[in-house]
């Protein structure tokens, strides 16, 4: 029996929803929405939630999204049209935004992670969603910068996730800086989704998070809606029952 403290695990999720293209090459985010919604979590991250150009505006009806899911999206402290941090976003139901700590990745191109500081289910987490370059030098120094701005911040139970771009494991791999502070989960292949054979997509917990189920969300709908298929799984944060 769980404690009267305890609550349950959270239902994560990490998706790059392809600015909402799907492998048909049409922009669909009524159908991007229906694949959330198949899922169903408590937090998401997703990633190219925004247009890459221009104005950077945001791709998704959120109030759309809401009525459909009951989720929100949580602040970024970024000002304009888009919706997240470098197209890097954080849906989440009944959860209370404690504080921002949006970083600036370095590399060739525009790169972000989005620090989150949260309160869900009555306990506090610290989020990390980011999308890492395409370069192998770019995703070091970028896994570099995010372990630092962590190692600033008073620790957390926390829960790293999003498109890392990287599959290969080995002394030179961004995989390997973030298993010095995180324990990662198994890879789950999730790219390309007509024949998942890559895992670009990583969810990794430390200071006391944990992980289960990690598991790719393929249905007939996500391998249409995107060039990658979600990733799912359940959050242990201490105090919380499984």
């Amino acid at each position: 029996m769980s404690s009267p403290t305890a609550s349950r695990a959270i239902h994560v999720a990490s998706w790059n929803i392809h600015k909402g293209i799907g492998t048909d090459r049409r922009r669909d985010l009524a159908r991007t929405s229906r694949v959330i919604a198949e899922i169903s979590p408590d937090l998401m991250a997703l990633q190219e939630a925004d247009h890459r150009f221009g104005t950077r505006a945001g791709l998704l009806d959120l109030d759309h999204l809401h009525d459909l899911t009951g989720m929100s999206l949580l602040p970024t402290g970024r000002a304009g049209p888009s919706h997240g941090w470098h197209g890097n976003l954080i849906l989440a139901r009944k959860a209370r935004l404690i504080d921002l700590h949006p970083l600036s990745l370095p590399g060739l191109e525009p790169r972000g992670a989005l620090i989150t500081d949260l309160e869900i289910n009555g306990h506090p987490l610290r989020l990390v969603a980011a999308h890492l370059g395409l370069l192998r030098m770019s995703r070091r120094a970028q896994a570099r910068a995010i372990l630092d701005r962590l190692s600033r911040l008073s620790p957390l139970p926390t829960l790293l996730m999003g498109d890392l771009n990287e599959w290969r494991g080995g002394p030179g791999s961004p995989l390997a800086l973030l298993a010095r502070h995180f324990t990662l989960s198994d890879p789950v292949p999730s790219f390309p989704t007509r024949l998942p054979l890559l895992a670009l997509d990583r969810m990794m917990a430390g200071h006391g998070g944990a992980l289960s189920d990690v598991a790719a969300h393929d249905t007939a709908l996500a391998r249409r809606a995107s060039d990658h298929l979600p990733l799912t799984a359940r959050l242990h944060l201490p105090g919380v029952a499984p």
